[in-house]
């Protein structure tokens, strides 16, 4: 009897062991289950507070070179929206394409006490006083679409593939006048953009890697002569500069009734100066041209046919880059890019991220402009 007591309170142990030991398994489980959504929770509170953090109180000093050219307007806008939307407060300045008025707004953001700067420069050597004053107060810069040149201050640079603007504008003049089968010879005028703007470089470069091969067989004929990038510059991208050259370049080459079968033009505002010469004294088969950055009016004459093809730059996309950047800077992490190797300001190799400029014709506007919300009907009517 009493062998039978005893092995009824060892069982009635073992199972109460049993019983206790999955009841403290259970709890460890639910313990430790609870401790990992708590640090899961934990961690994206910290990831949103570093985020907001990122934004919330800093000021960005955003610098524009002006609001006479559409796209800077543009740009400015894109970047406003897109860095308040981030929790930040801008400053943005336009320039009026004026040196000394930037290198003052550039100078008042910073003893305003703006925590990073975005500078898109009139002239990329022109800023080298307040680029200094942002390096001593240690404010990061980012040069926009326009690389700063000769300061060590500059971070990071943000544009579109300026060389792949370039020869895409080359490729259309190629594929338009069937150089690879049609023996010619074409006659063809050039146009490049402000000699201060280290991306009109890019732009010819890229351009003229593509056509000087024909050139050199005679395929291509430049009858101004004037091919040599100095010659073609246009100062400040100015439609007025261009029209009047292009007004010399007819009389003097043109107005027998030769035929003009391109014009190479780095960007819209020297391509509008062209067609406005063109209209006014060219009487000939209207050539091709060729353009940059889709403003309304340029993409009205591509519609009609007065210009041949347009580069479209979506400046939502770098406004997007820009603010990935800003937000990078200010948690203290390294911003991304795709581009190591191709832009030296003269003070070593700027990180770069790169853009992809898209092709625009009158076959697909519709689809790149209207149908992305770039532009609206009633903006191209």
């Amino acid at each position: 009897m009493k062998k039978k007591v005893v092995a009824t309170l060892l069982s009635v142990a073992m199972v109460s062991a049993m019983l206790a030991g999955c009841g403290t398994s259970g709890e460890v489980a639910d313990k430790s289950a609870a401790e990992e959504a708590s640090s899961d929770g934990a961690e994206d509170a910290a990831d949103a507070s570093s985020d907001a953090a990122a934004g919330s109180g800093n000021l960005v000093g955003v610098a524009m070179p002006t609001k006479d050219l559409q796209r800077w307007n543009q740009d400015g806008t894109n970047m406003k929206a897109e860095l308040e939307a981030a929790g930040y407060q801008v400053d943005l300045q336009y320039a009026n394409n004026d040196i000394a008025t930037q290198v003052s707004q550039v100078e008042t953001m910073i003893s305003n006490g703006c925590n990073l700067l975005v500078i898109a420069s009139i002239d990329g050597e022109s800023l080298g006083t307040p680029l200094s004053q942002a390096k001593d107060a240690g404010i990061p810069v980012i040069s926009y679409d326009r690389l700063l040149m000769n300061s060590d201050a500059v971070s990071y640079y943000a544009t579109f593939d300026n060389y792949m603007v370039g020869t895409k504008q080359g490729e259309a003049i190629v594929e338009a006048l069937d150089l690879e089968n049609a023996d010619g010879p074409f006659n063809m005028e050039i146009f490049t953009g402000d000699p201060g703007d280290n991306n009109a470089r890019f732009f010819y470069g890229g351009a003229m890697d593509v056509l000087q091969p024909y050139i050199d067989k005679g395929k291509i004929v430049v009858k101004s002569g004037q091919t040599t990038f100095e010659e073609v510059a246009t100062a400040n991208w100015s439609t007025e500069t261009a029209q009047n050259r292009m007004d010399t370049i007819i009389s003097g080459n043109y107005s027998d009734g030769t035929v003009l079968d391109a014009v190479l033009c780095s960007n819209d505002s020297t391509s509008l100066g062209v067609q406005n010469a063109l209209a006014a004294s060219y009487t000939g088969e209207y050539p091709f041209i060729t353009g940059q950055d889709c403003d309304v009016a340029n993409v009205k004459n591509l519609v009609s046919g007065k210009q041949g093809m347009d580069i479209f730059k979506d400046t939502r996309d770098l406004a997007t880059a820009v603010v990935g950047m800003v937000d990078a800077i200010m948690s203290g992490e390294e911003a991304e890019v795709n581009d190591t190797e191709s832009y030296d300001n003269g003070s070593g190799i700027i990180p770069t991220y790169l853009c992809e400029p898209k092709v625009c014709t009158v076959d697909n506007y519709e689809e790149l402009l209207l149908d992305s919300g770039y532009y609206t009907e009633d903006d191209l009517k």
